[in-house]
């Protein structure tokens, strides 16, 4: 494996050194593995590019099922959670709704999208994460206090197995190694299309 440095970037204000390194039209490259130009989680890319990687499930059957997590958690909970953040559309019963149908996809207890680490996780769970961060701080065009209700009940007991599968994925060593909430956190406070007027 090649050393690497893990530099986050807060693509609102890019450093000077971005566009003489990294992409000289100063776009965020998504070229260099060739990944399809996409506007939903595609767990396909990653799978289909980079072949020496184990995470799509050995197991034909756990394929489809790894897939269908990230479809519905993308048309569903993604979609759901982007009203209320960037537009402060109400929170209300089919916001949880779809937390309903995502948390029927995982297995009963504990574990992973489909049991083991997946691509699965690595394309929901920081979707997840950061949704989370952000009802914490009450970062979203939502009312204020809002975010706190929500985060109320997803963290009550009808969302037990959802608030597991998110500590799951913060405990697994590539997020933990990977994931910096206070930078992630200082770049979404600031972000013009989130904020309240």
């Amino acid at each position: 494996m090649e050393d690497y440095t893990l530099v986050t970037i807060d693509l609102l204000k890019k450093p000077e050194w971005y566009s003489l390194k990294v992409n000289l039209a100063g776009k965020v490259s998504h070229t260099l593995l060739r990944f399809p130009r996409a506007r939903h989680l595609d767990s396909r890319a990653v799978d289909t590019q980079i072949p020496a990687i184990t995470l799509p499930p050995g197991d034909p059957v756990l394929r489809p099922k790894a897939r269908i997590l990230v479809v519905i958690t993308d048309s569903k909970v993604v979609d759901a959670f982007r009203g209320f953040f960037f537009t402060g559309v109400p929170a209300d019963d089919s916001l949880f709704a779809n937390f309903v149908a995502f948390q029927a996809l995982l297995p009963p207890t504990s574990g992973f999208a489909v049991g083991e680490w997946s691509i699965a996780d690595v394309a929901v769970g920081p979707y997840l994460v950061r949704m989370l961060m952000l009802l914490e701080h009450e970062i979203g065009k939502y009312p204020v206090g809002e975010g706190r209700k929500v985060l109320e009940t997803l963290r009550g007991p009808r969302f037990v197995r959802v608030m597991k599968y998110v500590e799951d994925v913060k405990a697994w060593p590539s997020f933990r190694a990977t994931w910096d909430e206070a930078a992630t956190l200082a770049m979404w406070k600031v972000n013009p299309a989130i904020q309240r007027t």
